[in-house]
């Protein structure tokens, strides 16, 4: 019966544990999932620090249960046992492997930060990449190009990519699990570090810091091209933005959009308060979390401009119907907006 009471007591530990863990089961967000090398490292350095704990609870569990064992007081036995204080060798075994241990765990630990705090500001070679977070979207600056997005981080493989890091509001957090550890935003402050990609794919990157009502779905991809693509994206950001077909639909989007969001190099930048629109039909999401192979792309942005506070609780953006927009207008810069796609 006592057995029985102890179970009904650990269950809901056990169920508890089960659904936190179950949260761990997506790979693109999974840090034990690595997909690149400063990833790997921080990988390899988790398993050795888990390996070192295993060791020394398997250790102390496997003396416990031989001392309670071998030892135990059996019936008719009232003699002290040996007493085995001061004894000098024993001191030294549990002060001398546990120093062990640190030093084993230790040394690669601080090899590690040293090498993932490098400074290549000043590295030809490698990409710079001004990241600004904002409630709750993500600029990509490329000082270098003369290049600004948003949403959509475009980095080349092979290549150092050095982030310097800063926040437009409140403290917020740039993270890519699959890529590496995480860095805070703070105000006033420019955290520095640097990421590698040496496989193409898309990974997904998140906020790590709560921030707002929305913390939860303030996501950004991170797409991993090659150089020669990334070279033809650069040059596909540079050229003449492409304005709408419609004279009528492309007059409403330049009073209705282009005094927060910005599109093509001509865009002023005092618009610029809003995410960058440029080749939006082409990324991965609308509004970040609205997936464009999983709907169109139109049907995504019909969704995000007619009521953005229902899909990011909030955000800055106005409704269609705070801009006095029709369904029919609105219909008609998602199709131009989800037709303006970029080539690389």
């Amino acid at each position: 019966m006592n057995r029985w009471h102890v179970l009904k007591r650990l269950l809901p530990l056990m169920v508890g544990l089960m659904l936190i863990l179950s949260a761990c089961g997506r790979e693109d967000l999974s840090t034990l999932n690595p997909q690149g090398p400063v990833a790997q490292s921080q990988y390899d350095l988790m398993k050795l620090s888990i390996g070192i704990m295993a060791l020394v609870v398997i250790v102390v569990f496997a003396i416990c249960i031989y001392v309670l064992i071998r030892f135990r007081r059996r019936k008719g036995d009232n003699t002290i046992p040996k007493q085995v204080e001061g004894n000098h060798t024993l001191e030294i075994i549990w002060t001398s492997v546990p120093l062990i241990l640190l030093l084993i765990l230790g040394v690669p630990t601080i090899q590690q930060v040293f090498n993932l705090s490098k400074d290549y500001s000043q590295d030809p070679d490698a990409i710079q990449v001004k990241v600004t977070a904002h409630q709750y979207w993500w600029e990509f600056e490329y000082p270098d190009y003369g290049i600004t997005t948003a949403q959509d981080l475009i980095v080349p493989t092979g290549k150092k990519i050095y982030f310097q890091l800063h926040t437009a509001d409140v403290k917020h957090s740039f993270w890519i699990p699959a890529i590496g550890g995480k860095m805070d935003t703070n105000a006033g402050i420019t955290n520095k570090m640097y990421l590698e990609f040496d496989k193409e794919g898309v990974f997904r990157g998140k906020c790590a810091e709560l921030c707002g009502p929305s913390h939860a779905y303030m996501d950004f991809k991170a797409k991993a091209v090659s150089e020669e693509s990334f070279n033809n994206w650069i040059a596909a950001m540079h050229e003449p933005a492409q304005v709408a077909a419609d004279a009528e639909i492309a007059t409403l989007f330049t009073n209705a959009c282009l005094s927060c969001h910005a599109i093509g190099e001509s865009t002023a930048d005092s618009a610029r308060t809003g995410p960058d629109l440029t080749g939006i039909g082409g990324r991965v999401t609308v509004g970040s979390i609205l997936y464009n192979d999983e709907a169109p792309v139109a049907d995504n942005l019909v969704e995000w401009i007619t009521d953005p506070q229902k899909i990011k609780a909030g955000a800055n953006m106005p409704s269609a119907g705070d801009m006095g927009l029709t369904p029919e207008q609105v219909q008609g810069i998602a199709d131009y907006l989800a037709d303006y796609k970029l080539n690389y």
